[in-house]
């Protein structure tokens, strides 16, 4: 059957081999009670949940080929990850950040076009996999729950200042960097926020011991897998090809000093301890050029006369009619509540952050003649439709604007390992692993 690719989302729910069948026997074989293994603030965590996520952490790194660790030392791991994703959904609940029904179904849409397969095509294909749908549905919204808390409280609070980004833009060191791409991986070990010298200690030894295993041959993404605190230690550790100063500061540092396949000495940031290899390198562009995508949108606004359900309902009325033959710029002009309604809902060329984040999210994530679900926006709810794309050179100000996000993604890996530091040290946590 064809793999499936769900786009880094968490996607298959292991469970094959939580229960078995047994040969029959004169006596029943005793089962074994689910119990508690960790206790996460006023949650639990059992053993059952921790051995799904673990079957599914063995079943990942075996479709990606990396070695695997020995199972009680990813065990200790993904439950660390269990905790930290319980300490997020609790965050998210109690600031009332939550995705509901249309998002997610919205999602997996999504999700089974990036798979070439209808939802219905797509929902079969889990279950010949042994996924349980609604498990895995609960799995999508948990991503997509915490995605939005982190934009929220890490990447809308990142401040960039105009003499940052004249800094940026006047050194010349930054513009030749840029010329090259970076590919890093990195297993990141997380120190307590109010750690003591003894657990720094113990942590810069851990760190030592993972280089020396490395120098005498071992796999890096196996002991990425087994040891990195990062959300992305199963995957290797590997972050995307970058231009150096898209990468943190304290991977930036290094790198130009590496050659492909080098691992650099542990490296000591306010997170913890990092240790750095250099896959690759590549040619690129300082400075990259801008897409722009030209689209138009619905707008129905809610107020006191008109619900988040009306208006979601009007939307889904006037989407039937456009996908039966309806005119979208002909309905815009009639229904839509925007200054764009005159001429057909039509925004023009609209660049990276002209927008609010949840419509250029869901902008970003339609193709060229695709028309979206309702969308959600402080605005009301919007039907989106991409018309075209293109990429172009960049504008003095528009190259600000560019250097603006670069900043960000270089201060947001950092930002967002910090934050997580002190939101897990800031919660109750209480490990029941090995049995009393």
């Amino acid at each position: 059957m064809k793999k499936l690719s769900l786009c880094g989302l968490l996607a298959f729910i292991c469970l094959a081999g939580a229960v078995s069948a047994q040969p029959v026997r004169r006596q029943a074989e005793p089962v074994p009670a689910d119990r508690i293994v960790a206790v996460v603030n006023d949650e639990v965590i059992t053993l059952y949940e921790l051995r799904t996520r673990l079957d599914m952490a063995i079943g990942q790194l075996k479709r990606q080929g990396t070695a695997q660790p020995p199972r009680d030392v990813l065990e200790q791991q993904m439950l660390e990850r269990l905790i930290i994703d319980k300490v997020q959904l609790q965050q998210a609940r109690e600031i009332g950040l939550r995705v509901d029904d249309a998002q997610l179904e919205q999602a997996i849409q999504r999700i089974a076009a990036a798979n070439k397969m209808t939802p219905a095509q797509f929902r079969e294909a889990l279950q010949k996999d042994g996924v349980q749908y609604e498990r895995f549905r609960e799995e999508i919204r948990a991503e997509i729950t915490i995605a939005r808390l982190r934009e929220r409280e890490v990447e809308n609070k990142i401040a960039i200042s105009e003499g940052e980004i004249d800094n940026y833009l006047s050194d010349e060191a930054s513009k030749v960097g840029g010329k090259e791409e970076y590919e890093v991986a990195h297993i990141l070990l997380r120190a307590p926020e109010s750690a003591t010298s003894d657990q720094l200690q113990k942590l810069k030894a851990k760190a030592d011991q993972i280089i020396a295993r490395l120098e005498k041959g071992e796999d890096f993404a196996k002991l990425a897998a087994a040891y990195s605190d990062a959300p992305d230690g199963l995957q290797g550790g590997n972050l995307s090809a970058r231009p150096l100063e898209r990468l943190p500061s304290v991977f930036a540092d290094v790198v130009v000093k590496l050659k492909p396949g080098e691992v650099a000495p542990v490296q000591r940031s306010p997170n913890g301890f990092h240790i750095v290899k250099l896959v690759g390198k590549r040619g690129g562009s300082a400075l990259p050029a801008v897409q722009q995508t030209h689209a138009r949108h619905i707008l129905i606004r809610v107020n006191e006369l008109v619900s988040e359900t009306e208006a979601q309902h009007k939307l889904e009325g006037l989407l039937d009619r456009i996908r039966h033959g309806g005119n979208f710029a002909e309905l815009a002009k009639l229904h839509s509540q925007d200054g764009s309604a005159s001429k057909g809902g039509d925004l023009g060329w609209i660049y990276p952050g002209d927008t609010v984040p949840e419509f250029e999210r869901a902008m970003n994530q339609l193709s060229p003649g695709q028309v979206s679900q309702p969308v959600k926006s402080p605005f009301g709810y919007h039907l989106i439709e991409v018309l075209e794309r293109r990429v172009q050179d960049a504008s003095a100000e528009r190259q600000r604007v560019a250097a603006r996000q670069i900043l960000r993604e270089r201060k947001l890996d950092e930002a967002y390992q910090d934050w997580l530091r002190q939101a897990r040290d800031r919660a109750y946590v209480e490990i029941r692993l090995v049995e009393p």
